[in-house]
């Protein structure tokens, strides 16, 4: 049995929905269906789940809601028509959408999140009427009765685990239940919405939940790549690979999977596959617990990530032990979280995201660092890029940090970070980021030459 989930792609318009139709068709393991709000539809176009979020902004500023949902109704209502759905059973997706402003809500964080968990909703409702019409015996499942029950934060919620047991209950069904992504009721039956992108994280918990074989992830592209083919021309496919390396790929900034949606899939053993909804027939990638690997080629993906910064930290007999103390503290203080703090006898550096930064707390930072530590020197470096590159084949292997740091050199590239992953399946370097595409195409010719 598979649980199968579409991303907004694969749902924006009435054309789209009908190769979603002819998938679930071709296999009749396809049981459970998890599905995303409709996403764009050509470039300029909005997702359905921003125009909520514009629609709940307009409801908190009490500014006029007419022209905001008609854009949203429209959006339904062209796919409802293309499926010759009565305008009897539309109506249902309709007045859901004018209510939402009359519902109750605890405060404004859980009033954004009922209205951006719509979009899946409505599209889930819309669709099992869909598969209806189309002859299959199917049926909307409410996370509410499915038993998903989330911890009680509006818009970052997690699963609660007892929630896996009553997902549990509904294994054995025959009919396809069509299932919304993004969120769950809390303790009080209040929608809560996981992070976005938080459709990947409900069709890997209903996969967990009902022992799926297979936990089946459509979206736009045949397979998840060995390098951003935006940044490399023609990358290879990665076919297989562990949940350990699409975790370190995706901290990297791999953006096709939703990273925290493996948790689930990791904890139930489940194998997930990326499949391309607009070619369906493609071999996709295979994520699994173990592979096996192929010792010509090591590696598996380049991958790097914009946007860091560097505090750097200078004091002569420096006690790291305290000083590390100090910081973590410090940066607790503010909020702020830190991604690597690499050291020498005298010095350290704490890297970290630099959108957690305004200029008014980069001065108040340094300023609570300099008093808290007494620093020699002390500064922040801005455009760090993070570059990984991950493998299982690089366990126990040589040479392959001299191999990776031979081909930056060859591209001018100055390292201001190097960390080998304590998995030992990953090197991160960082660069500065004005050199990260040369740097991804040059570790990219590296270890892939002949392909």
């Amino acid at each position: 049995m598979k649980v199968v989930k579409f991303g907004g792609s694969s749902l924006a318009n009435a054309a789209q929905v009908q190769k979603v139709v002819n998938i679930i068709k071709a296999d009749d393991q396809r049981r459970f269906v998890v599905v995303s709000a409709p996403g764009k539809r050509f470039a300029g176009d909005i997702k359905v789940t921003d125009l909520l979020i514009t629609y709940a902004n307009d409801v908190i500023k009490q500014r006029p809601l007419d022209d905001i949902t008609t854009q949203i109704i429209s959006r339904y209502q062209e796919i409802a028509q293309a499926f010759h759905i009565s305008d009897a059973d539309f109506n249902e997706i309709k007045a859901a959408i004018l209510q939402l402003p009359d519902h109750s809500y605890q405060d404004n964080d859980y009033l954004m999140a009922a209205f951006k968990a719509h979009g899946e909703k409505l599209n889930a409702i819309l669709f099992a009427k869909v598969l209806t019409s189309a002859g299959l015996n199917a049926k909307y499942l409410d996370p509410k009765d499915a038993g998903l029950v989330v911890t009680d934060r509006p818009n970052d919620a997690d699963i609660i685990p007892e929630s896996y047991d009553r997902l549990g209950e509904w294994a054995a069904s025959s009919i396809i239940r069509v299932i919304p992504g993004f969120f769950g009721y809390n303790l009080q039956d209040q929608i809560c919405t996981f992070s976005r992108g938080g459709s990947d994280i409900t069709g890997a918990i209903v996969a967990r939940g009902v022992h799926a074989d297979r936990y089946e992830n459509f979206t736009d592209v045949n397979a998840i790549y060995a390098a951003n083919p935006k940044v490399v021309e023609n990358p290879i496919a990665i076919h297989h690979m562990t949940f350990r390396e699409m975790r370190e790929l995706a901290y990297a900034g791999f953006s096709v999977f939703h990273d925290e949606a493996l948790i689930p899939a990791i904890q139930g053993d489940i194998e997930v596959v990326v499949k391309n909804t607009n070619h369906p027939s493609e071999r996709g990638t295979s994520i699994t617990s173990t592979k096996r690997v192929n010792p010509a080629y090591p590696v598996s993906g380049i991958a790097s990530s914009p946007d860091f910064c560097g505090i750097y930290i200078r004091k002569y007999m420096l006690d790291k032990k305290s000083y590390s103390q100090k910081i973590l503290n410090i940066l607790a203080q503010y909020g702020l979280s830190y991604e690597h703090m690499p050291s020498g006898i005298d010095d350290l550096t704490v890297i970290m995201k630099q959108d957690q930064l305004t200029p008014d707390l980069e001065d108040l930072l340094i300023r609570e660092l300099v008093i808290a530590l007494h620093p020699d020197e002390i500064h922040i470096t801005h455009d760090y890029a993070l570059l990984m590159v991950v493998g299982e084949g690089m366990l126990n292997r040589t040479g392959l940090m001299s191999k990776a740091t031979d081909a930056l050199a060859r591209q001018n590239v100055k390292l201001v970070m190097v960390n080998q992953g304590a998995s030992e399946i990953s090197m991160m370097f960082g660069i500065q980021q004005d050199k990260a595409d040369a740097s991804v195409q040059a570790l990219y010719d590296a270890f892939f030459p002949d392909l």
